[in-house]
């Protein structure tokens, strides 16, 4: 299995949001931290606030934080919600894909089973579980 950048960039945020659940972060500082596009974030931030796991902020001393408890996600909700647009495989489409072995494939279904456990166990994890948060230096 494999997750699309986007959905890992927006796993890794939620996790540091989840590690100072009281906080709200910028954009700039979580992008700075994991060195990742600022750019890219800031997509990502949106579909995670139009998927209800942030709520966000504009203007001064704005940013995001997380809009429920952390517990109360879990991760099988966030690909979810993220990877909608991508399947396993061509087959897995709406439309069926074009693969020629389609009607007598014997894989499609593994493959599904397998997906299926993945997600059960995304399901079965929440965000609390996965917080992270920077090791303090010593001052």
């Amino acid at each position: 299995m494999r997750l699309t950048t986007f959905t890992d960039f927006a796993l890794r945020a939620l996790m540091r949001l989840a590690g100072e659940p009281s906080r709200c972060f910028a954009t700039g500082e979580i992008a700075a931290e994991f060195g990742i596009s600022r750019n890219h974030l800031a997509k990502v931030v949106r579909d995670l606030a139009d998927g209800g796991f942030i709520a966000t902020q504009r203007g001064a001393g704005g940013g995001f934080s997380l809009a429920r408890p952390a517990q109360s996600i879990t991760l099988g909700e966030v690909v979810r919600a993220l990877e909608k647009r991508q399947e396993l495989v061509e087959c897995f489409r709406r439309d069926g894909g074009a693969c020629v072995l389609t009607p007598r494939c014997r894989l499609k279904t593994r493959l599904a089973a397998a997906r299926e456990a993945f997600m059960r166990e995304l399901d079965a994890t929440t965000l609390a579980e996965c917080a992270y948060s920077p090791a303090r230096r010593p001052a």
